[in-house]
């Protein structure tokens, strides 16, 4: 070969390197090209096809784990790489392990955590940071450093590298070019197509982000490819769905508080492709979903729904009461309880529990549950009239603060009985039973917000029954419940009408005040008596207002007595009037915060509680 030609070979191969370096991920479309299905919104991409073009930007080795901040090719946009930053951990010296994808909420970090508490129970895990925030040791970047990094503020102490999606727009809180494109399909300059396209939602940017992060994981050699999983919670609990939904390559999923309520958009468009419904109806791998019951952003009366659509043989549900985008050990369990049962083969999970809801002239609500027995240690009925049914659009407030009646189930001839006692019978009901379970051996993960938790025990839940206003009426069954002003009287089964996200403490809360049975009569003060061994400081909160109580002296029961103007909010304006009042909460301490808008400064009340927990009597409203 002389040297002309081998001049013309290496141009040629460099061009054809550049070519490819600069080749288009999605293919272009005209006009009369636009995806009109889940389909046609993913065809032409191949998350394979692409180098992954991966940088590590930090190592470290932490309790026999390695961990790396990381960022891996997404493809290439109008011309532009999009870049993906990720944390990924694996235990020392592992190899052919299943693969974890955990996808991040709205606010939300990539975080180390997540890899390592995975790595400590024999998983690789890439933790994605599509909105570009990342928590890691000596790698922290926040809104703040997002922002210096579009800024290429790179002389900036605080600049790091993190997610460049290039051309494109698919950051969160906040976006780039100031306008979500999660809930909408814009047109721009920053978006994929210059026709209204699915692909220019931002969903489908992450979705196909994630499927990427996939490629990653099975290209590891820490990482069996057969073995792959994906969960995420809020805004990743969607984006699991969708991932689960277009990418076979996932063998089990794990969404919390979202994937199920995104179908209600009033764009045919969104709701044909990025929506939950596409998604969900191409779902065959087995999934658990995460459902506390009274989830904003996943809606718990979606939920059916959402389960008659997947083709998953393999599915169960965990819906924890009265608790609203968070969760106790024994629900945010079951994910990893989950990849356990279907990537490693280390867990067996007892049956979904059947519950039957029988109505009957003159009678109280009778519901009969059968369940898998072995090792059950609680079997426990929730039930409301408080559900949204009118069909307009969601009623955040109700569905955040309606009250679950708890009714305690009893064994009779191999069956789990319980009574509904119900204050309307032309109101609907919506029931479903929990069935908690002990673990042979305590779980250690990270929670829905990286929080470090141990469970001993998981709770699976039955699918809710709904009953419409107009069935009630027509059963004629009996209306028992009646208003009073004992709000608690502390006594049995009390606490499970009561919450808590912070086990740990004593503080608990509940929504018995926003049901019409609890409702305050005009010009009443709340009452109740409280037990301290020592002296004592704690808060009464209803909403966001509050007041502290002083406990002067310990070792007797002391009464207290509050009328609404006792309760101060962050501005320091007193509470006019009970009608209205949504969530009471007895705690050590808690923090009022102002209003969108205000000047005020965040107030705390109360201090580090000294002693045992308090004993609480005879919560209710008295007559002023």
């Amino acid at each position: 070969m002389n040297l002309k030609t081998a001049c013309v070979c290496l141009l040629s191969i460099c061009f054809s390197f550049v070519h490819a370096e600069n080749r288009e991920t999605l293919p272009l479309l005209n006009e009369t090209e636009i995806p009109q299905t889940h389909a046609e919104m993913w065809r032409g991409f191949d998350p394979r096809v692409e180098p992954l073009e991966t940088e590590i930007l930090k190592e470290w080795e932490q309790d026999e784990v390695v961990l790396q901040v990381l960022r891996y090719r997404i493809g290439c946009f109008k011309g532009k790489k999009s870049l993906m930053a990720a944390v990924y951990g694996y235990p020392k010296d592992a190899k052919k392990l299943p693969g974890l994808l955990q996808i991040h909420g709205g606010g939300q970090y990539a975080d180390y955590k997540a890899p390592l508490t995975n790595a400590k129970r024999g998983y690789a895990t890439l933790s994605i940071a599509w909105a570009g925030r990342i928590s890691a040791p000596q790698y922290r970047v926040s809104s703040h450093e997002v922002k210096l990094f579009w800024d290429g503020e790179v002389k900036d102490p605080k600049y790091k590298l993190t997610t460049d999606w290039g051309a494109l727009d698919a950051y969160h809180a906040p976006s780039r070019y100031g306008k979500d494109a999660f809930p909408s399909i814009p047109v721009a300059d920053w978006t994929i197509d210059s026709v209204e396209s699915p692909r220019n939602n931002s969903w489908f940017l992450v979705a196909l982000a994630a499927r990427r992060g996939l490629t990653f994981l099975e290209r590891q050699p820490q990482v069996d490819g057969e073995k792959l999983g994906v969960y995420g919670h809020s805004m990743g609990g969607k984006l699991t769905v969708m991932t689960a939904g277009s990418d076979s390559r996932v063998k089990a999923a794990a969404p919390s508080c979202g994937g199920i309520s995104d179908r209600y958009s009033l764009n045919p468009l969104h709701l044909a492709t990025v929506s939950d419904p596409p998604s969900l109806k191409k779902i065959s791998c087995p999934i658990v979903f995460l459902s506390p019951s009274n989830d904003f952003h996943g809606r718990i009366n979606d939920l059916e729904t959402a389960i008659t659509e997947i083709s998953a043989k393999e599915w169960r549900i965990s819906c924890s009461p009265h608790h609203n985008h968070q969760d106790t050990p024994e629900y945010e369990v079951l994910t990893q309880l989950w990849f356990d049962r279907h990537l490693k083969n280390s867990f067996s999970f007892p049956q979904t529990p059947k519950l039957k809801l029988t109505l009957a002239k003159g009678k109280i609500p009778k519901v009969t549950l059968d369940i898998d027995e072995d090792k059950t240690e609680e079997v426990d009925i929730f039930y409301t009239q408080q559900g949204q049914v009118d069909g307009k659009k969601d009623n955040s407030t109700n569905t955040k603060n309606r009250f679950w009646h708890h009714a305690k189930a009893s064994k009779i001839k191999g069956h789990w009985v319980a009574q509904l006692p119900v204050f309307s019978s032309d109101s609907p009901l919506w029931v479903y039973g929990n069935v908690s379970y002990k673990l042979p051996t305590p779980v250690s993960g990270a929670g829905y917000y990286y929080g470090e938790y141990i469970a001993d025990r998981f709770v699976l839940s039955t699918l809710m029954q709904k009953v419409s206003p107009s069935k009630m009426k027509a059963s004629q069954t009996l209306a028992s419940m009646k208003p009073q002003q004992m709000i608690e009287d502390f006594r049995g089964d009390w606490q499970k009408e009561w919450f808590t996200y912070k086990p740990e403490k004593w503080g608990i809360r509940t929504h018995k005040i926003y049901h019409p049975v609890w409702k305050a009569p005009r010009n009443a003060k709340l009452s109740f008596e409280v037990f301290t061994d020592q002296p004592n400081l704690f808060v009464v909160s209803i909403d966001s207002y509050a007041t502290e109580i002083a406990i002067e002296r310990g070792g007797r029961f002391a009464k207290v007595e509050l009328d609404c103007a006792a309760f101060i909010n962050a501005e320091g304006q007193a509470l006019q009037e009970w009608n209205g009042i949504k969530e009471l909460c007895l705690g050590e301490a808690e923090i009022l915060r102002p209003g969108r808008g205000s000047d005020a400064e965040p107030k705390k009340l109360g201090g580090s509680w000294k002693g045992k927990a308090p004993k609480f009597l005879n919560l209710r409203w008295i007559n002023n």
